[in-house]
């Protein structure tokens, strides 16, 4: 009994491993990639200018004033005017709104339809996986600005069609990525499962297959907005996205290229600002594909 008892108290006590969250995980392994870390701030950042430019822009984006136009910076104008005497600083203050609403927005319309015509096409196959594939072929074939300027053209110049034109020529870039991911999923047992089992398509579909296609969905996104930004700044540049006086970047760039030797800070602005923004979700979207895709992880 004594040597029993002596057993049984050298047995050492269950310890119970604390889990943690794969939310938290992630985070934290996000925090660990510094120029990840930095692109988050100044995505925040210009997020923030966005919404409280009403309240610190010191004047209105189409306040004119022409006997001030092309002030250099100063402690009045602290960005500089523009050809009509607005200030830089106002305008791309409201620029920021505009160009993530637009970057968000088309980006949003099409993952949800690349998406969409993804699934469909990776989980069905046969005749419905050729002709979504081959339409998205047809759609890759041409440079994705030359598309955006032919929708535009077709629609009639304007912001809401600009944005319209960029998230129709994304919907392939989604498509594709899907699609694959999609293949690979489907072959799963735990989907085969379901099929046996009788479970409608519509269901594994929704409950299933996009759940765990999210990963690289979320990593493309953020991609994507970069590069909407710059096709909206270059829809606005070239006259087809907004128009005067919206402040738009690529509009602001397009009206001050006369001034490159006269007043170069019309143009080194806004063009800072694209640059910024753009960079921004590049370093966030990198660290993103970094901790939620299992290859970079090993």
């Amino acid at each position: 009994m004594a040597e029993l008892a002596k057993n049984t108290q050298s047995v050492p006590p269950q310890i119970e491993e604390s889990v943690t969250p794969p939310w938290k995980e992630a985070w934290q392994a996000f925090c660990k990639n510094k120029l990840a870390v930095v692109g988050l701030g100044i995505v925040i950042f210009f997020i923030i200018l966005a919404i409280i430019a009403p309240l610190i822009a010191p004047y209105g984006f189409k306040d004119q004033e022409l006997s001030k136009r092309l002030l250099a910076p100063s402690s009045e104008h602290w960005l500089g005017t523009d050809d009509f005497g607005r200030d830089i600083l106002s305008r791309i203050l409201y620029g920021a709104r505009i160009s993530l609403w637009v970057g968000f927005f088309s980006v949003l319309g099409s993952a949800i339809f690349g998406t969409i015509l993804g699934i469909i096409a990776g989980y069905y196959g046969k005749w419905v996986d050729a002709i979504i594939s081959r339409i998205f072929d047809i759609m890759l074939a041409f440079p994705s600005i030359l598309l955006a300027i032919a929708v535009v053209a077709i629609l009639g110049p304007s912001l809401q069609n600009a944005l319209i034109a960029i998230a129709i020529i994304n919907i392939p870039n989604f498509g594709r990525l899907v699609r694959s991911k999609v293949l690979s999923v489907k072959q799963e047992e735990y989907i085969l499962s379901a099929r046996a089992v009788g479970m409608r398509d519509a269901r594994i579909l929704f409950s299933h297959i996009l759940p765990n296609s999210m990963t690289p969905i979320i990593v493309q996104a953020t991609l994507a907005i970069a590069t909407a930004i710059i096709e909206a700044a270059a829809l606005g540049f070239l006259g087809l996205g907004a128009q005067a006086p919206t402040p738009e970047w690529g509009k602001m760039l397009s009206d001050s290229k006369q001034y490159l030797v006269q007043a170069p800070w019309t143009l080194f602005f806004p063009g800072l600002a694209i640059m910024l923004t753009v960079l921004g979700f590049n370093l966030m979207g990198d660290g993103l594909r970094d901790v939620l895709d299992p290859k970079m992880k090993q």
